[in-house]
């Protein structure tokens, strides 16, 4: 910024004033002040530049106003933390193509702004970070998976981080933090991841299906020997009940032969009232032919009574039914 003022003496009429100038140079009294300033606001820090002379000052200038001749100039930096987007395509693992909006956030260091100034320049980003910037995204990415990139974007801006800051060291400039802010897939790309997650839902689903259904048959199995196991169990216990009846009624049968006496089964016989019997000597050697009717017995003939009445010491007992 430059201020100029100039005087002219002679102050009359603007008639006269039209034929002054006519006049020669050496009458004019001319009065002529020039001067320049340049404002460094807070957050900058500027470098006077003295090009008849010093040439660039290596103090840096802090927040105020400074001034300068007009041939001389000021370079004024912004040393406050700035923010710089960049699109950048880059090639995964599987050699898909991912557009990442990565963000970078630097300054320049203050106390090395003349460094700066002489290596660089004040387009400092366009000729070193910016290149670097998008480089380093693209080498960190190519080493993931499409699928991964949003999920693993954090360890992916470590990486770049760390990689830019070795890039620029030395470049007078500060790294502050590095996001990637939005990762977009190809159309076509999406479609395909969308079909391969309906195609894993469904084997999911068949999984859970197959699941389900050994489940089931395990069940039906566990059901069906426990439904064997109690018919074996019952059929061992009828088995058993009836293995302890037939010794119960064998020993039973034991006692009662041993007790079955001729003298017990003889007295059974007399002492029924459906028998029949007939007294034999013991020492009768011939065959009793007994011949009943169907409804009564039959009665002896008068000649077998006459034959019995000869035997002697026989006794003869009345036939009941």
């Amino acid at each position: 910024m430059c201020f100029r003022s100039q005087t002219l003496e002679d102050s009359k009429e603007e008639g006269d004033h039209a034929s002054r100038l006519h006049q020669p140079r050496s009458h004019w009294p001319i009065v002529l002040t020039v001067a320049c300033g340049t404002t460094v606001q807070p957050g900058q820090r500027g470098l006077r530049w003295y090009p008849l002379t010093e040439g660039l000052s290596s103090q840096p200038l802090t927040n105020g106003f400074y001034w300068r001749a007009p041939w001389n100039d000021v370079y004024v930096y912004d040393v406050r933390w700035q923010s710089y987007t960049e699109n950048v395509d880059a090639l995964s693992a599987d050699d898909l193509q991912v557009n990442i909006k990565a963000v970078v956030i630097l300054r320049p260091i203050a106390e090395e702004i003349h460094f700066l100034a002489q290596e660089v320049g004040s387009d400092f980003y366009v000729r070193i970070v910016r290149p670097e910037f998008m480089a380093a995204v693209r080498s960190v990415v190519s080493g993931y998976p499409m699928v991964t990139v949003p999920e693993k974007s954090v360890e992916i801006v470590t990486k770049v981080q760390a990689v830019l800051v070795e890039k620029v060291k030395g470049r007078h400039l500060e790294i502050q933090s590095i996001a990637l802010a939005d990762v977009d897939f190809p159309q076509i790309v999406l479609s395909a991841i969308e079909q391969k997650q309906a195609k894993e839902q469904q084997k999911e689903q068949k999984e859970f299906e197959l699941v389900i259904a050994e489940k089931d048959a395990e069940i039906a199995r566990r059901r069906a020997r426990g439904e064997g196991d109690a018919i074996r169990i019952r059929s061992e216990g009828e088995a058993q009940g009836l293995q302890i009846r037939a010794e119960g009624q064998a020993r039973a049968q034991e006692k009662i032969t041993k007790t079955l006496t001729p003298e017990y089964l003889r007295y059974k016989l007399y002492d029924s009232p459906n028998s029949k019997v007939i007294l034999l000597p013991d020492q009768a050697h011939f065959p009793l032919l007994i011949n009943p009717g169907p409804d009564e017995p039959r009665r002896p003939t008068h000649e077998e009574l006459d034959q019995r009445k000869s035997v002697p010491g026989e006794m003869q007992l009345p036939m009941t039914p």
